[in-house]
C-alpha cells in the first residue's frame, strides 16, 4: 500500500532531468525546485529501490550499472505516459465504444432518429443501443449514457436535463365512436384504460378538479412494458392510454387521436435527463460528444 502513496511518475521525471540536464541545478531550474530538493529526491528514490543509481562527485555525476538500466527503462515509460495522456486528453477525436440505454419513447421519437447524424459526425465512434422502460443499474450494465424520464433518485450518478414533457389522456376516434368520449374522470369506470406493467409506472391516472387532487386507477384489458407499446395499442383503437405530449403530438395534428380530459389535466410534467458517471472533466471524450450532441439536437417541449 506504501507504494501507492509514491508519486514514482514525479521522482523518475525529476531523475531523468537529472541525467539529461547533467545535473541537480539544471534539474532543478527545469523542475521548479531547488537542487538540495532535487538532491533529497533522488535519494529517496534511491533508498526505495535499495540500490545506488549515481556516484556523486564535486566534478561530474557517473551513472552506475543500475542506474543507466533505471534511466533507460525510465525515458520509456514517461514517452509510453506522453502517449497514453495524449490519446486519453480533448487533443483525439472522439472513439471507441459508447453504450446507451434509452427508454423506449425517447428513443423512437429522438435518439434513433439521429443516430446516422451522431455516426457520421463522429465516424470512430460505435453505438451500443439498449432500449428499456425499466431503471437500470448503469454501473452493473456497463453503461455510458443512460436516458431517464421522470423524477431522478438521489445517487451519485450525474445528470444533463434534455427536456420535460407533459402527460395526456388520448383516444383514438376509432374507439371513441365504439365506447362514447368521456367528459369526467368518474366516466373512465367505463373504458378500458391501458396501462404500464413496468416497475416505476405510477398506480393510476392524476386528475385535478375544483383544486381537489384525485388518482384513477388503471383498469384495463391490456399492459405493456413500455410507452411506445401503449402509444401504438391506443393508435390502434384498443383503449385510452396516458402518454408523453411528445410522443402524440403528430398522431394528435393528423387525427389518429385525440386529447381527452384536458379540463381535469394536473399539469403534470415529466423531466426526461441523460444520466451518466463522472463530472465534466473526467468524462471519457465519446461521452462528452454524446451528450453535447443531444443538447444541441433534442427539443422536446411540453405541448402536443
Amino acid at each position: 500500500m506504501a507504494r501507492l502513496e509514491v508519486n514514482r511518475s514525479g521522482e523518475l521525471e525529476v531523475f531523468v532531468r537529472v541525467i539529461k540536464l547533467g545535473g541537480f541545478a539544471a534539474a532543478a531550474r527545469a523542475s521548479g525546485m531547488t537542487p538540495s530538493a532535487v538532491s533529497k529526491l533522488v535519494g529517496r528514490l534511491e533508498g526505495r529501490l535499495g540500490t545506488r543509481l549515481i556516484n556523486r562527485s564535486t566534478r561530474q555525476l557517473q551513472l552506475t550499472p543500475e542506474g543507466c538500466a533505471f534511466y533507460e527503462r525510465g525515458i520509456q515509460v514517461l514517452a509510453d505516459l506522453d502517449e497514453a495522456e495524449r490519446y486519453a486528453s480533448a487533443q483525439v477525436t472522439p472513439r471507441g465504444r459508447l453504450r446507451v440505454n434509452a427508454n423506449v419513447p425517447f428513443a423512437h421519437h429522438f435518439l434513433l432518429p439521429l443516430v446516422p447524424e451522431f455516426l457520421e459526425r463522429y465516424p470512430d465512434v460505435s453505438l451500443d443501443i439498449v432500449l428499456t422502460d425499466e431503471v437500470i443499474d448503469i454501473l452493473e450494465q456497463r453503461t455510458d449514457v443512460a436516458v431517464r424520464a421522470g423524477p431522478l433518485k438521489s445517487s451519485s450518478l450525474m445528470a444533463r436535463k434534455l427536456g420535460q414533457t407533459r402527460m395526456v389522456i388520448v383516444g383514438a376516434p376509432s374507439y371513441l365512436a365504439r365506447r362514447g368520449t368521456p367528459t369526467t374522470p368518474d366516466e373512465l369506470q367505463q373504458h378500458n384504460l391501458l396501462g404500464a406493467n413496468y416497475v416505476r409506472a405510477q398506480p393510476g391516472w392524476p386528475f385535478q378538479a375544483d383544486g381537489v387532487d384525485t388518482v384513477f386507477p388503471v383498469t384495463g384489458n391490456a399492459q405493456a412494458s413500455d410507452g411506445e407499446a401503449l402509444h401504438r395499442l391506443a393508435v390502434a383503437g384498443l383503449g385510452l392510454a396516458r402518454l408523453a405530449a411528445f410522443q402524440v403530438r403528430e398522431d394528435i395534428a393528423a387525427g389518429r387521436l385525440v386529447p381527452l380530459l384536458e379540463a381535469f389535466n394536473p399539469g403534470e410534467v415529466e423531466e426526461v435527463h441523460a444520466v451518466f458517471v463522472g463530472q465534466g472533466g473526467h468524462l471519457p471524450l465519446r461521452v462528452r460528444a454524446l451528450l453535447d450532441f443531444l443538447a444541441e439536437r433534442v427539443s422536446i417541449s411540453e405541448d402536443y
